[in-house]
């Protein structure tokens, strides 16, 4: 499993081409043979800027 942080405010269309080209990578680097995308798994999580410190600071 592939798990991802990142700051809410992305598209479903980005997080879409996002957990396809990290599919990709995964199986093109870490893939057995024979191993299918149905193999990969993406988990992608928003997290609120109020939730994020960058350099101490919430990036709210």
């Amino acid at each position: 499993m592939i798990s991802v942080q990142m700051l809410s405010g992305r598209t479903a269309e980005q997080k879409a081409a996002l957990a396809e080209r990290l599919t990709d990578v995964f199986l093109e680097t870490c893939g057995n043979p024979g191993q299918t995308r149905d193999g990969v798994w993406v988990v992608l999580n928003d997290v609120p800027g109020e939730h994020w410190a960058i350099g101490g600071k919430l990036d709210a």
